[in-house]
């Protein structure tokens, strides 16, 4: 652990190098994950975003190995470093090539997953206090039963949950209650890595707040990395060391979250800033991002965002652009966009910030291009 946050950017705890993921076979497979490469290191935040159907939940299921049928990772590797508590050397394991009983070793003890919906994931005929001592049984033998008792109250409260629940049924808990219970089983083991996908949705605003807070609260308590995927931005800026965006199952922008929340560089980055409003300080207007998602088994050529941008080019639309190193006044970002290769006039709202600009003027770059120009 570190002054930053907790964060040791020279122990990764899980990289992903080229992931690529399909549903289906044949003619028309649907492309989920594209090529992707992400590193989550020891105490880090990483946020996952993007609209549905761009492959978030997807590569978490990929890389944990519980992808179903029709789903098939045709390439890539994904690492998952285990660091003893003595300090010493950690062990790689290879999620996708090692055997099941392997991963699944791995998987829950090292690696925890909160699902996206805690009443369709908690199984509905068990109370909570079986769900927790289920899982502390079957992953550490040596504990008597009273321990194992003991263990599940304290999880309970250390998610906000009183003990005396360990009775309840899944549908007698609230949805926040619920949410907890499915944290609690998660972080039961000390894992190093927690998964969470979309886990606040459909929670009112107030209860949302609340379980990140505890979360948060968790992480510098264990010092677990967390994985959180999540359509919602917003959300992110407010508990995230690093974002990840991703489109159409590829990456597409990768920066420190404030730096990505106050100067966005890819267009689709900006679009989704921009499509909600600011609760304190300045006013912005909502600007939204026009059209839709593409159809996954006919993405466009070039780059997958071209058809809803504002600032196409003519290579966006041929050619795939890579993920382009960006180092400027926020730091040091990944951009898969060809206005930042160095040959193209930067648009201000993608390049410099307003207030940067009235700082500098002589930095300002060339004015945004309009709607459908080429």
């Amino acid at each position: 652990m570190t002054a930053d946050g907790g964060r040791d950017l020279n122990r990764p705890v899980l990289q992903i190098q080229n992931l690529s993921v399909d549903y289906g076979m044949g003619d028309e497979p649907v492309h989920a994950v594209d090529g992707v490469d992400l590193t989550i290191h020891r105490g880090e935040v990483l946020g996952l975003a993007g609209e549905s159907g761009s492959g978030k939940s997807t590569l978490a299921y990929a890389v944990t190995r519980l992808l179903r049928d029709p789903g098939v990772i045709v390439d890539g590797d994904a690492f998952f470093y285990h660091y003893p508590k003595d300090g010493g050397q950690p062990i790689k394991v290879d999620l996708l090539s090692s055997d099941k009983d392997v991963v699944r070793s791995v998987r829950w003890s090292e690696i925890a997953v909160v699902f996206q919906s805690a009443l369709h994931a908690l199984n509905p005929v068990l109370r909570v206090g079986t769900l927790l001592d289920d899982v502390l049984k079957a992953h550490n033998s040596q504990m008597t039963r009273r321990q194992r008792r003991a263990r599940s109250i304290e999880l309970l409260e250390m998610v906000g949950i009183s003990g005396d629940r360990l009775g309840s049924y899944p549908h007698e808990l609230s949805g926040g209650m619920r949410q907890r219970v499915m944290i609690a089983i998660a972080i039961a083991l000390h894992p190093q890595l927690l998964i969470m996908d979309e886990p606040t949705t459909a929670l009112d605003v107030v209860i949302q707040r609340e379980i990140l807070e505890e979360l948060m609260q968790l992480r510098e308590r264990l010092g677990f990395s967390v994985l959180f995927i999540t359509h919602d931005l917003s959300l992110l800026i407010e508990i995230a060391d690093t974002i990840a965006v991703m489109y159409a199952g590829k990456l597409v922008e990768r920066a420190p979250a404030r730096a990505l929340f106050h100067a966005p560089r890819h267009p689709y980055t900006y679009g989704l800033v921009n499509s909600f409003p600011s609760l304190h300080g300045e006013q912005r207007q909502m600007t939204g991002i026009k059209g839709s998602p593409p159809d996954l088994r006919h993405v466009p050529s070039g780059c997958p965002f071209h058809p809803r941008c504002a600032h196409a080019m003519p290579e966006c639309v041929t050619t795939t652009p890579p993920l382009i190193q960006v180092e400027d006044e926020t730091g040091r970002r990944d951009v898969s966009c060809w206005l930042h290769d160095g040959r193209h006039s930067v648009p201000v709202e993608l390049g410099i910030s307003p207030s940067e600009a009235a700082l500098s003027p002589g930095r300002v770059t060339a004015p945004a291009l309009e709607d459908g120009e080429l």
